[in-house]
């Protein structure tokens, strides 16, 4: 199974351990309202389990999907989905970040992580990222990391029956 490690930080494949563990830092109403309507709120050991079957079917692939350790406690997700047809060279990347952990560069450095792997264990040519124009974290994340606003689309989405702006951010192959 792939492991990333770098400074405090380790990406690793999920584990059936972590159902315990990932309602204590997803199960936010912060995080929730920053990200699609399939990752609920509020966030039970049965959403976990969800999860956790869904990554199974990529274990013997390359790894796409991450548990963000921190000093060695759960911290977050992040991962990749692989795009295909005409969008084949695209990879669309997704992260959060347990409140607790918020303000660390936690983010930050598992993006720049996840970016190099990508480019080095897929064939696609894009990464990219929508996050809601609201969620300036976020979107100084992807910044950070050399990530490219290339759109900020109106009232492109609906969140909580309200209408809001959303981005579109990329980072190109070197």
């Amino acid at each position: 199974m792939t492991r990333l490690s770098k400074e405090e930080i380790t990406l690793r494949a999920w584990r059936d351990s972590d159902i315990h563990k990932l309602p204590s830092i997803a199960s936010c109403m912060e995080i929730s309202d920053k990200l699609r309507d399939g990752f609920p709120y509020p966030y039970t050991e049965k959403d976990a389990e969800s999860w956790l079957s869904a990554t199974r079917e990529f274990r013997r692939r390359p790894t796409r999907y991450f548990a963000i350790e921190y000093h060695g406690k759960l911290a977050g997700s992040i991962g990749l989905v692989l795009k295909d047809n005409i969008y084949r060279k695209n990879a669309e990347i997704g992260y959060f970040i347990g409140k607790e952990y918020w303000g660390k560069g936690i983010a930050t450095l598992a993006v720049s992580m996840i970016v190099d792997y990508a480019f080095s264990h897929f064939d696609i040519e894009r990464i990219y990222a929508e996050p809601y124009a609201y969620n300036m974290a976020s979107r100084r994340v992807l910044e950070k990391n050399g990530f490219i606003c290339e759109a900020i689309l109106k009232k492109y989405v609906i969140k909580n029956n309200v209408l809001l702006d959303s981005c579109i951010y990329s980072l190109l192959r070197p």
